[in-house]
């Protein structure tokens, strides 16, 4: 009997919660490892990124300078992987277009094929003229402060991700720039003109991308979805939303992405655009045609004509993206590895495949390590998107930029990418409103609760509020993090 007794159900049930807590403790476990992994990967491609630098090198006088930009410059390749590229995924993610998987995957290629094929271009010595290269007096003073602005830049961005705030990682290494040119050559080095464009570009691109995002989202529901016969509408007005968004690209790469490749003016990259829109126009008719073959007259039905648009869209902005910022992020290690090698850091810098590669690779694995947060907050935590709002805000990202560079406006992807989706958000909120004061007049001297109103509203305004803040102290953060840099440095090298 006494063998027995460990079949008593007391000394079961006790099994059972001990299993249940060593559950638990492995899960526990293993969600504290994961963060630890990915900070290891990260740790591993930062040496790497190191070596590599120190292997071409070789034994040149000024090696372990560059092979400590080259560590900076992997750091905040890392952290562009982190932040920037979910602005571009996050919204076909959110619709449920594609999974988190794939879209790691497709961004990780399409990144790196922009920035590997269509990147690299001649930049300006410091981040688009922020800093007369003159001023800066020796070369060994330039170096200190594009090292102050790589690692402020990456640390600011850093920061931004771990508060869940999508930023702009151009203007973070303009901020750095900026504070370490004060830093080492006064305030009268920064070229004012060109910071009060930018400071402009914070107002215009998200204000720009959500204009453009609601008027598109206002088209689709008043010719598609506020139609009778929903099906009927999406075959005459699907196809040309297709062409439309499939010129605007056309014309966007033509103007941004593939500058290395074929040089055209605006006008050119216009007309190339509206002949791709045709052709997709004609060639989407049948497909269309043939993919609302049997659906249902509702809304849900339209969802499926919009996803590999969208899935389409989220490439081909990872490829411009790669091919654009990838170049502004490395820059400052461009400018260090050619001031290191010539001593000449007053002519324009051209980008080294390496440094190229250091920056394609260290997107990719700080997507595929640290993306998923921002994109889970581009794609569901500021408002609710489904295919046919991502899409606005894919088709606003790209007619924005054209619209930017036709005026000669400096703007930011990320903002204006987010700002498609405030955009879309805060156009849902005032057509609910209408709606609903239009279904039903409310009765004399009643009025909603505040409770309810608040319950109402589509868009989260505590992340409205901390997305907003982080982009207006952006580049003043980043000068201040990059000046303090500057002179523990110069402090160091003497």
């Amino acid at each position: 009997m006494s063998g027995n007794s460990n079949l008593d159900p007391s000394h079961l049930e006790t099994l059972d919660r001990d299993l249940g807590r060593l559950s638990t403790l492995e899960r526990a476990t293993s969600s504290a490892s994961r963060p630890l992994l990915g900070m290891g990967v990260a740790l591993i491609f930062v040496v790497f990124a190191a070596i590599l630098a120190a292997l071409i090198f070789g034994h040149a006088d000024n090696t372990l300078i560059v092979v400590i930009a080259a560590a900076f410059g992997a750091y905040m390749a890392l952290n562009i992987g982190a932040n920037d590229v979910a602005n571009n995924m996050g919204p076909a993610v959110g619709a449920n277009a594609m999974s988190m998987g794939a879209a790691i995957i497709i961004a990780a290629v399409f990144e790196s094929a922009g920035a590997l094929l269509a990147g690299g271009d001649v930049v300006s010595t410091i981040a688009k003229g922020i800093i007369a290269p003159e001023s800066m007096g020796t070369s060994s003073s330039f170096i200190a402060a594009m090292m102050a602005a790589l690692l402020a830049s990456a640390l600011w961005v850093n920061l931004a991700t771990w508060i869940g705030a999508p930023v702009s990682t151009t203007h973070s290494v303009v901020g750095g720039v900026m504070g370490a040119g004060i830093a080492a050559a006064g305030f009268a080095a920064v070229s004012w003109g060109q910071m009060s464009a930018i400071a402009a570009s914070w107002v215009i691109s998200p204000l720009l991308g959500g204009l453009i995002a609601a008027g598109v989202l206002w088209f689709i529901k008043a010719n598609i979805i506020y139609r009778d016969d929903k099906i009927a509408a999406a075959r005459r007005w699907v196809p040309v939303l297709v062409g439309i968004m499939a010129g605007a690209f056309a014309s966007y790469l033509t103007v941004k992405g593939l500058k290395k490749i074929v040089s055209v003016d605006l006008g050119g990259a216009l007309l190339i655009g509206v002949a791709v829109a045709v052709a997709v126009w004609l060639l989407m008719i049948p497909v269309i045609r043939r993919q609302s073959r049997n659906l249902e007259n509702r809304n849900k039905s339209l969802k499926v004509l919009f996803g590999i648009p969208l899935i389409a869209s989220a490439a081909l902005l990872s490829f411009a993206h790669g091919a654009n910022d990838v170049a502004n992020a490395v820059g400052p290690l461009a400018a260090i590895v050619q001031a290191s090698s010539t001593g000449d850091f007053t002519q324009a810098v051209s980008i080294p495949l390496w440094v190229m590669v250091i920056g394609a690779l260290g997107i990719s694995f700080g997507l595929f390590l640290f993306g998923p947060k921002l994109i889970r907050m581009v794609g569901n935590q500021i408002t609710k998107l489904n295919p046919m709002r991502a899409y606005c805000v894919a088709l606003s990202a790209a007619i924005t930029v054209i619209v930017a560079s036709w005026l000669g406006l400096p703007v930011s992807s990320t903002h204006i990418a987010v700002g498609g989706v405030f955009g879309v958000g805060f156009f849902r909120e005032w057509d609910t409103a209408r709606r609903m004061r239009r279904a039903r007049q409310p009765v004399a001297g009643l009025s909603v609760p505040p409770e309810e109103r608040r319950r109402r509203k589509l868009v989260r305004r505590s992340h409205f509020m901390t997305i907003v803040a982080a982009w207006v102290i952006t580049v003043p953060a980043a000068a201040i993090l990059s000046a303090g840099i500057f002179l523990v440095i110069r402090g160091i090298t003497g």
